[in-house]
Parts: structure tokens; sequence; C-alpha cells
């Protein structure tokens, strides 16, 4: 019983990992949601497609105090 236990759990763990390995963006520089805005807008107006609403930028853009976590 004891190397059942402990296959099952091995095989367990590295589902876990897998999985959470797989989660998450391709690492690259985060956007906030102006620039994400900005982005769409050309893209939507180089495809001849309807402009999403414009975004203005925020004046309070404080650093928060989990921004460098991410």
């Amino acid at each position: 019983m004891r190397a059942g236990n402990l296959i099952r759990t091995t095989l367990l763990l590295a589902a876990v990992a897998a999985a959470v390995t797989a989660c998450g963006r391709r690492p690259s520089e985060l956007e906030t949601p102006f620039e994400a805005s900005e982005r769409a807008r050309k893209e939507a107006e180089q495809n001849n497609e309807p402009l999403p609403p414009a975004r203005s930028r925020p004046d309070n853009d404080k650093p928060f105090i989990l921004d460098r976590l991410i």
C-alpha cells in the first residue's frame, strides 16, 4: 500500500506542477489599461473596423504596494 500511495502522490504533484506552469501569459512587459485601449484602437483603425471608445490617461496613476510583485 505504501508504494501505491507514493506513486499516486507523485503523479498528483506532477499534474499540479504541469497545470501551474501552463497557466499565465508569455513573459513580456505588462500593459496598462490605457496602453491596451490605444493598441486596440490602432489595430481597429488598420483593419477598417469600428473604433472602440477612447480612454483618457488617468492623472492619479500612483504605484500600488503590490505592483512590484507583478
